[in-house]
């Protein structure tokens, strides 16, 4: 895909959001994000949820967007176009995290006991939500298509989740905090369904993976770049920005990403074919 040629005289700055975080949080919290870039850019902006993971890295090499809040596997493709990640989320003190899969409590269902069951995924280009799990069952020896009975995309944690508490699906995958945090998968079944950790439980953990960060499109003007990347670093520092960063991104700072960070997410997308 060709990469939109710079147009800096364009008075909107455009910001994609994941379809993951799901519509109703994700436009629930836009009026925050629209208001902290319109003062730190100091020009219009729209907010908006893409349709899918596909679609948040298309909208931003087509110019459709000119930054996003995105998954790993989009930051490493785009990455790989020649579009840079400005920062990535700090969680914990971390940089990373895992993907946990998980069942209702008292399934009783483990890696050895997945035969006939069925799996809610997020979306294919998630990574904790389908590409980690993916390639952690295919190092165990299990290929999804031969093992789960059904395979639905849920277009976000929580409807995955919710499949799960449902009975319409018998095993999903959540993001969680590295071992090194001593957290669990409850942790992260509670960011997206806050009081509901112990109705699940664990199956297995997966590898690590960067986290999510902001890439910028390559028609957004130098110093509009400079400006947007100077306020997601600062924005801890206000009690504002603070809740905009737990409520939004989920985490408690941003730091600089790393030149081609996310390369070797590759090889997990590799694995997950």
């Amino acid at each position: 895909m060709s990469v939109s040629p710079p147009n800096p005289s364009r008075f909107f700055f455009r910001f994609g959001l994941p379809p993951s975080l799901g519509n109703t949080l994700a436009r629930e919290r836009a009026e925050q994000l629209t208001a902290f870039i319109e003062r730190s850019l100091d020009r219009k902006v729209e907010v908006s949820v893409a349709a899918s993971y596909e679609a948040l890295a298309k909208d931003l090499l087509a110019g459709r967007a000119d930054a996003v809040w995105a998954p790993p596997f989009v930051c490493a493709r785009v990455e790989a176009m020649g579009v840079r990640v400005l920062a990535r989320g700090v969680r914990r003190g971390r940089s990373s995290y895992r993907s946990a899969l998980v069942a209702r409590a008292g399934s009783g269902l483990s890696l050895l006991k997945l035969q006939g069951s069925r799996v809610a995924w997020v979306d294919r280009d998630s990574v904790a939500g389908y590409l980690l799990p993916v390639a952690c069952l295919k190092a165990k020896g299990l290929e999804p298509a031969k093992t789960f009975a059904s395979q639905q995309f849920s277009g976000s944690y929580k409807a995955a989740l919710e499949s799960v508490l449902s009975g319409a699906a018998d095993v999903a995958s959540v993001f969680c905090p590295p071992e090194s945090t001593g957290l669990t998968y409850a942790d992260g079944v509670e960011v997206v369904l806050p009081g509901k950790g112990g109705a699940f439980e664990l199956i297995a953990y997966t590898d690590e993976a960067p986290n999510d960060g902001v890439p910028v499109g390559m028609g957004v003007a130098p110093e509009l770049v400079g400006q947007l990347e100077r306020a997601l670093l600062a924005l801890h520092e206000s009690d504002e920005g603070k809740r905009l960063l737990e409520e939004l991104f989920s985490a408690e700072r941003f730091e600089p990403a790393p030149r081609m960070g996310y390369r070797a997410l590759y090889r997990v997308a590799l694995a997950s074919l």
